[in-house]
């Protein structure tokens, strides 16, 4: 358990913990990760539990910290503020020890939450929200993926390698289970008013775990986005070039110019997922074929190539145009659909060319 001035529920955790440690019919200890500055280290080494002491900040680093002094097979835990009633672990680890499941978690949203346990934005947005974007991106098939409440076993521990420090490292355990394949169930369990005053800021908290999903899913923050934007905009200017007409409306110069836009911005969104996977290595890469196969099989030469390609393919079709505006005594423009066309393959050709060079330098 992490605590952070927690004297009010403390001991009675400590109190239910011993009670399914008997129920369960193990040997157990339980560690405290205590930066506290009020009696909770006091009470929880009175009632027999091991304290440590964090030599950094934040919710992820306590859990970290605790988990070096962990010596069971098995590891349990949860917040110190009587919010998880740790009489239901028993049925956490029945999962785990049975080899149901590397990791089991409570599910407050599929089982009871008392009245004043959990603001209404939290239980109908907030935790809502975050776990469909857990599911979505890494394939968690959860039902509440911020509950604190989990048992897990050393080995699955060691597989999700988790790194984080803050509040974010709850998203990034189930992120890193999602990724490498560790199976997950979840039991209902009932969630409790806390203890002591509230140390969650719901926004900033909320945002970070966001961003980290985000962050570490580059094929739906980038690719999925640029190649739909990339597309459409292909679709959008042979639509308008062609002068196809689809449901009575026919796309012209302004849909051109349009399509122009999405075209370049899409490339340029999709090629961040590319770096972003390259760089960062990512918990869920892109699973999209173009990225990975760019990523495995792209080299400066091919890049370089298909870029310097377009570029001449737009150059030599704009100095067609040219050449035809000179020929009427620059007195008769060509049609700005072709401009568009031509300068659109100008622009994505340069873009190729120097964003190959850039992944070739990253990639070193």
């Amino acid at each position: 358990m992490p605590t952070l001035n927690e004297e009010e529920g403390i001991a009675e955790c400590i109190d239910r913990i011993k009670n399914a440690l008997v129920d369960i019919g193990v040997y157990g200890e339980i560690i405290v990760s205590d930066d506290s500055t009020d009696r909770t280290p006091e009470i929880a080494r009175e009632m027999g539990a091991i304290v440590v002491n964090p030599d950094g900040k934040g919710y992820g680093y306590a859990y970290q910290y605790a988990f070096e002094h962990a010596r069971g097979e098995f590891i349990a835990i949860g917040d110190a503020d009587c919010t998880y009633d740790f009489e239901e672990l028993p049925k956490l680890y029945d999962l785990v020890a049975n080899g149901d499941a590397d990791m089991a978690m409570g599910s407050r949203l599929e089982g009871k939450i008392l009245p004043g346990s959990m603001p209404k934005l939290h239980q109908y947005v907030g935790n809502p929200l975050l776990t469909k974007f857990l599911n979505v991106f890494y394939g968690a098939g959860v039902s509440d993926a911020h509950s604190g409440m989990r048992v897990f076993t050393q080995d699955a521990l060691a597989t999700m390698d988790c790194e984080t420090t803050g509040m974010e490292f709850a998203s990034e355990m189930i992120m890193e289970a999602g990724a490498r394949g560790l199976t997950i169930e979840e039991v209902p369990i009932t969630y409790h008013a806390r203890a002591g005053e509230a140390k969650l800021d719901s926004f900033r908290d909320g945002w970070r775990h966001v961003k980290f999903m985000l962050e570490n899913a580059p094929g739906y923050l980038f690719s999925v986005p640029g190649f739909v934007l990339g597309t459409f905009g292909l679709l959008l200017m042979g639509l308008a070039f062609f002068h196809v007409s689809l449901g009575g409306f026919t796309p012209g110069a302004h849909s051109m110019m349009a399509g122009s836009l999405l075209t370049l911005v899409g490339y340029q969104i999709a090629s961040m997922g590319v770096f972003a996977t390259i760089t960062t290595n990512p918990i869920r890469k892109p699973e999209d074929r173009v990225t990975t196969w760019i990523t495995n099989n792209l080299r400066l030469e091919q890049g370089a190539t298909l870029g310097t390609i377009i570029f001449g393919a737009g150059a030599a079709y704009g100095a067609v145009l040219f050449g035809q505006w000179a020929s009427s005594g620059f007195s008769q423009l060509p049609l700005l659909m072709a401009d568009v066309v031509a300068l659109t393959a100008v622009v994505l050709g340069i873009q190729i060319v120097f964003g190959s060079f850039f992944l070739s330098a990253i990639a070193e």
